[in-house]
């Protein structure tokens, strides 16, 4: 299979993703399950290409909202989906004919999913969230939060399947206040088990827990950033997993020319060129998710040598400096994300000179590019949207 992108498309390498997911599988205790989060389309790779991929690896899948869970449904994923997020509105019947687990953590959530159950004639499945500190969702640890848990688990069609909490630091070298938020969460699950309820399947672990080991010593983990070969801060032991980052930015050279000193480059004429310079226009903006504070800040890999953006990046295109490339010609490709000819730009990188978080910036690669999926080297799948129909 081919594809005829050229303007601009992300590659996304599923080996290198179901690399990452076995890498991590082989840090947890053995019984220890992995839930892939694939939510805001699976930050930005594609949800149901990387659902499919990550399938034989998981238990379950995680999303933030319902229509990302049911849209998994609708394209073939049939493990269990747990909707990480708080559902907006009363109705839960087509979450629960789908299988679909919501979160729960208020007494008026439980009566809704309640309502909804008895009206499908199936059982809810749920999952109660647990606030450790993170203070976002989330019942309080406390007796009062255990005597709700016990009248949400007798209301009729709800079956209490999950509890979990989310650790918010660990990913800091000082993991004290995660260790806590473990120990907090196992105190309020004995306080559960002392009122007969009795969570199958508990999951405190994040992608910076799976490294470091912390909640891993419950039924399920969830496996999130390191998933997709990036690292949940510089702060992590990178030593403790290896992983290698899935996404990759390419775009080409449309245009070269040869400006003469003192011209001005880009909107604003913020750069203004000191010698006669060679410079090539790529046809990637902000328009795509690119960053615009990476105006004269960012570079980009041709034939693998670096090449400076000069001047603002402007909606749809930036321009970028080819003096010291004379190779440098129109149709030549460029790599704005990931490796070329043994040099590599991270997202690592990308975020901190544009004051971006890494995590961002995949996520907020634009609909407008095209993902092309590869296995062994190969395009197996592609998908954009630009036959849409109203």
């Amino acid at each position: 299979m081919e594809h005829s992108y050229r303007r601009v498309y992300a590659e996304i390498d599923l080996d290198r993703l179901c690399g990452n997911l076995g890498a991590m599988r082989d840090r947890l205790p053995a019984g220890t399950a992995m839930a892939a989060v694939v939510k805001t389309d699976a930050y930005g790779h594609g949800a149901v290409p990387v659902a499919r991929a990550a399938d034989p690896f998981v238990r379950f899948f995680c999303t933030a909202t319902a229509d990302e869970a049911l849209n998994l449904r609708e394209n073939g994923i049939e493990k269990p989906i747990l909707v990480l997020g708080p559902h907006l509105g009363e109705d839960y019947r087509e979450m629960i004919a789908a299988g679909i687990r919501p979160t729960v953590f208020t007494e008026a959530q439980a009566e809704r999913v309640s309502r909804s159950a008895e009206a499908v004639g199936k059982p809810a499945r749920i999952h109660l969230a647990l606030d450790t500190g993170m203070h976002r969702i989330g019942m309080a640890p406390t007796e009062a939060s255990a005597e709700l848990c016990r009248r949400i688990a007798a209301m009729p069609g709800i079956a209490v399947e999950g509890l979990f909490t989310h650790l918010y630091r660990a990913d800091e070298r000082d993991l004290s206040r995660a260790e806590e938020q473990v120990r907090c969460f196992s105190g309020f699950l004995g306080l559960l088990r002392e009122r007969g309820v009795n969570p199958e399947i508990c999951h405190v672990a994040n992608s910076a827990g799976i490294m470091t080991g912390l909640g891993t010593g419950f039924q399920m983990c969830r496996a999130g950033i390191t998933m997709y070969g990036i690292y949940p801060s510089d702060e992590v032991d990178r030593s403790l997993l290896r992983i290698r980052p899935v996404m990759s930015l390419r775009s080409e050279i449309t245009y070269v020319k040869d400006i003469p000193a003192g011209a001005e480059v880009s909107y604003g004429g913020t750069f203004r060129a000191e010698r006669p310079m060679r410079i090539a226009t790529v046809p990637v903006g902000y328009g795509d998710g690119y960053p615009r504070s990476l105006s004269s800040k960012g570079e980009v890999l041709i034939l693998g040598r670096r090449a400076p953006i000069l001047g603002r990046v402007c909606m749809d295109q930036m321009m970028v400096d080819v003096s010291h490339i004379p190779e440098a010609a129109e149709g030549v490709r460029v790599t704005l994300l990931g490796e070329d000819g043994g040099a590599e730009i991270t997202v690592d990188e990308l975020g901190e000179k544009s004051g971006r978080f890494p995590y961002e910036f995949v996520c907020d690669v634009g609909k407008r590019v095209p993902r092309v999926y590869l296995r062994d080297g190969r395009v197996t799948a592609v998908s954009d949207h630009f036959h849409d129909r109203f």
